[in-house]
């Protein structure tokens, strides 16, 4: 069974599904990180307290949080056709991805820019430094190797949630591992997506800590 069709067809899966992950992770962030700099911005030991606007943040958040992914993927069929054209494949579940990835990625900014030290922000503060200069020059500073960490395991995440796509022919190994290993009983092509799940996960995870590390100053 391991022909040339074969190979192609893991090949294009292992394409398929670092472009899912890569794009809808870029996007969640291009979303995540400012819902997450208003979370702490807003919150009541923020920069800038604002009960009201945090609390529908915090509870658009959790919503769209505790909706299980399988489940907003069907749900969100509607939005990804009228945006992608069509309900399935590797560029529809992105539509999905993404959506699933915003409040995720923007509560893990939140509490990673709650990790930075008060006194550095008070320094800037003394200074005249203002708001968005405080949390562009110094809260997204100083909390950066908690970011790049956060950012690799969203990443991780989002690769798990596009290999669940399959399961409605979301495209890539996760498509594969169903289609041949659930259907069609072919368990060596479902351990050999497993595996390569596997292997790009501890990709990402390893480059995040390379990135990570080269950052931190403190080595």
């Amino acid at each position: 069974m391991w022909n040339s069709n074969v190979v192609n067809m893991i090949l294009k899966g292992i394409v398929e599904t670092l472009e899912m992950t890569i794009v809808s992770t870029f996007l969640g962030y291009l979303f995540g990180l400012p819902l997450g700099v208003l979370l702490y911005v807003t919150d009541k030991d923020g920069l800038k307290p604002n009960r009201f606007v945090y609390k529908v943040l915090d509870v658009l958040t959790n919503i769209f949080r505790s909706i299980p992914f399988l489940i907003l993927l069907i749900l969100l069929i509607p939005l990804t056709r009228l945006l992608v054209g069509k309900s399935y494949g590797t560029a529809a579940t992105i539509v999905p991805l993404t959506i699933a990835a915003i409040p995720f990625i923007g509560r893990m900014v939140e509490t990673s820019l709650k990790e930075v030290d008060r006194g550095v922000i008070e320094a800037a503060r003394s200074m005249g430094a203002s708001t968005w200069v405080i949390i562009a020059h110094v809260i997204l500073v100083e909390a950066r190797i908690s970011l790049i960490n956060g950012a690799t395991i969203a990443t991780g995440t989002i690769l798990g949630y596009s290999a669940m796509a399959g399961t409605v022919g979301g495209g890539g190994l996760g498509n594969i591992a169903i289609q041949y290993g659930y259907y069609r009983y072919q368990s060596d092509i479902m351990i050999v997506t497993v595996i390569l799940l596997v292997l790009l996960v501890q990709l990402f995870q390893t480059t995040g800590n390379f990135i990570a590390d080269r950052l931190d100053r403190r080595k």
